[in-house]
């Protein structure tokens, strides 16, 4: 292993290293913080120092970060949970595709829960882990998993929503019950062949970085072979987004051919309805053909609305690509590249924080393009509202209603309405019954 140590002597006991692991291509600088790493003689760590200069641009920058990052956190874990708890809530969310975008939002908030705080603790220690060799492992073994599992369940919405645009006949008895089970199954359970199994294993790194781990239990940092970074990114992103973007092209034309045969059929539909009023055709044929059109209105409708949810589901896939792209093709480099492409702390911590946004965009995504989840989301947040606050919730969040000037005028009209439509149907009733008596004696 081959180690490049830049040694400056202070005025105290201490020394300031930059210290680089040239066959990992671990970098343990910051540009924006001095460290000061100090060799425990008695268990051989590597223990921080943290010494912050006074320039406030450092500080102004540190407390950006950490809030940027809290705030990603947050908005993932209650988006997502509201996206789960909307669900529960609302019948008429309960479809197959939303079923799959609840597995989805489960995934993402387990990925706030897990990874993004991990993550969080070593950026505010700068680059210190505080939980032991093992669950550093445990870590890396989660964050590779729920990203794969997000980005499974992705592929798995594309494929429900080919099937249900290309074949819309046939997709009640493609996308059952059972293999809606299968699919999910598959989903949760596969990751664990790139994530646990080759981590805890070993076989996801060298042996230099191996030997690394065991002399510095306090850094935990994700040093991949060339052969697992190939084979972990292609499963996790590259062949997933391929289908992704194939399915979702396929959908594109069928929705546009669709859309062209329909308006076909209408002006077809209208020129005939006019050829038979022209040649007096009978009335009874006229209204038959009336009612063939009028169907047509229902079909546009329903195809509308197909095409919305594809084109909510495609902005949630381009913003999952746009969103771990640049970790990918970072990744792959880097374990390619090796030696030959630098890493600086900040790239790093930037391509993972990126990635980790699209956990907490999915939500807003559904709340902005989806009219139903927009209404779902409104009556969660007011139903959780007026538990949480009691009658200052009920009065905030229940919307005022328009209070005429003629009030009074207008309740003691509805009233004299309601007291003349009781008083008539007790007439006609009284009447009715004397008439029923009338009946049954004479006979």
């Amino acid at each position: 292993m081959k180690v490049e140590v830049v040694l400056s002597i202070g005025a105290g006991d201490n020394f300031t290293l930059d210290f680089r692991d040239l066959s990992t291509s671990m970098y343990l600088t910051d540009t924006y913080v001095n460290k000061t790493l100090e060799l425990n003689e008695t268990s051989s760590d590597l223990v921080y120092a943290n010494q912050f200069e006074d320039d406030p641009i450092v500080v102004f920058l540190v407390v950006l970060k950490c809030v940027v990052m809290l705030f990603i956190i947050l908005a993932a874990i209650f988006g997502n949970l509201l996206v789960i708890v909307s669900v529960m809530r609302h019948r008429k969310l309960r479809v197959i595709t939303n079923y799959f975008v609840v597995s989805l939002a489960f995934a993402d908030m387990l990925v706030a829960i897990w990874a993004m705080c991990f993550n969080f603790s070593v950026e505010i220690t700068n680059g210190k882990w505080l939980f032991g060799y093992f669950m550093c492992d445990v870590w890396n073994s989660l964050d590779v998993y729920f990203s794969t599992a997000s980005i499974l369940h992705l592929c798995c919405i594309s494929v429900d929503r080919y099937y249900a645009i290309v074949q819309p006949l046939d997709y009640p008895l493609i996308m059952t019950t059972g293999k809606l089970g299968i699919m999910l199954a598959v989903v949760w359970c596969s990751p664990a062949l790139v994530s646990f199994l080759p981590i805890f294993m070993g076989w996801y790194t060298t042996d230099d970085h191996m030997d690394f781990r065991k002399k510095y239990p306090k850094v935990c940092s994700f040093t991949v072979n060339k052969v697992y970074a190939v084979i972990s990114s292609s499963v996790s992103f590259w062949i997933p987004g391929v289908i992704m973007l194939f399915m979702y092209y396929r959908i594109y034309v069928e929705a546009d051919r669709q859309e062209r045969m329909l308006y076909r059929s209408k002006v077809a539909a209208l020129l005939l309805d006019k050829h038979l009023q022209i040649n007096g055709i009978s009335m009874g044929e006229v209204m038959r053909e009336r009612q063939s059109i009028q169907m047509q209105p229902m079909a546009s409708s329903k195809m509308k609305r197909e095409r919305k949810a594809a084109r909510t589901l495609g902005i949630i896939m381009s913003a999952f690509l746009a969103c771990w792209l640049p970790f990918f093709l970072w990744y792959i480099i880097t374990a390619l590249c090796g030696d030959a492409c630098p890493s600086p702390p900040p790239v790093v911590a930037g391509v993972f924080w990126v990635g980790y946004f699209n956990s907490a965009l999915n939500p807003l995504i559904y709340a902005y393009f989806n009219r139903d989840f927009r209404a779902a989301f409104r009556k969660t947040l007011g139903s959780c509202c007026r538990s949480l606050c009691g009658d200052f919730g009920r009065r905030c969040c229940h919307r005022p209603r328009r209070e005429h000037h003629h009030s009074n005028v207008s309740s003691d009209i509805h009233m004299n309405n309601c007291v003349k439509s009781t008083s008539a149907d007790l007439l006609r009733a009284h009447a009715s019954c004397s008439r029923q008596e009338e009946i049954v004696l004479e006979t």
